[in-house]
Order: C-alpha cells, then structure tokens, then sequence
C-alpha cells in the first residue's frame, strides 16, 4: 500500500507564492511519474504539471512560466513550487504517483487566491 501526504496549501494573495508538497511512503519501490491535478468547484479535476522518473516535466498551458515541478527521488516527495498566482488557480490541488503500474492520489490540499 502507498499513502501520500500532501501539505503547502493555504491562503494567499494574487501575486504570492505557495509551494505545495507530497510525500510517498510505504510500499513505494519503483515509483515512476508524479504529478498535481487541481479541481475547482464545478469543475473537473485536471492536469496541472508532471514529471517524469527521469526528469521531464509537462505543464498546463495556464501555469507554464508560473508554475515548477520538481522531485526528490531520496525522499520520494514531488514539489510544486507556485509563482504569480492567480484567482483562477483556486482549487483543492491532489499529487498523483505512479508505482508499479498503478495510481495513487493524495487527500488534497486546499490553494485559495484571493484577488
């Protein structure tokens, strides 16, 4: 079994800065992509950036420039180091890992922007 626990989430003004975190545990060998996803009321859940166990990243067109995902393999945790935000980037934020051909989600972190 995996569990994440995500932290980082809060209350910030149009302009600041979050950085959210993830960290897996458990039965974790072989952990491939991480990502974050965003929901926000009446709306479904997307993608918002991912990164690859090699490194690459991929982001949502609304947060390219803005936005930075990062990993640390040692301590199995994924970042997402948030920049400018934006009323619009308000939303409950999940990390999703994959490990062994299976996805894992967080209990998600609550991201308002207040303008």
């Amino acid at each position: 079994q995996v569990q994440l626990v995500e932290s980082g989430g809060g209350l910030v003004q149009a302009g600041g800065s979050l950085r959210l975190s993830c960290a897996a545990s458990g039965s974790i060998f072989g952990i491939s992509a991480m990502g974050w996803y965003r929901q926000a009321p009446g709306k479904q859940r997307a993608l918002v950036a991912a990164i690859t166990s090699g490194g690459s990243t991929n982001y949502a067109d609304s947060v390219k420039g803005r936005f930075t995902i990062s990993r640390d393999n040692a301590k199995n945790t994924v970042y997402l180091q948030m920049n400018n935000l934006k009323p619009e980037d308000t939303a409950v934020y999940y990390c999703k890992v994959g490990v062994q051909n299976r996805d894992y989600w967080g209990q998600g972190t609550q991201v308002t922007v207040s303008s």
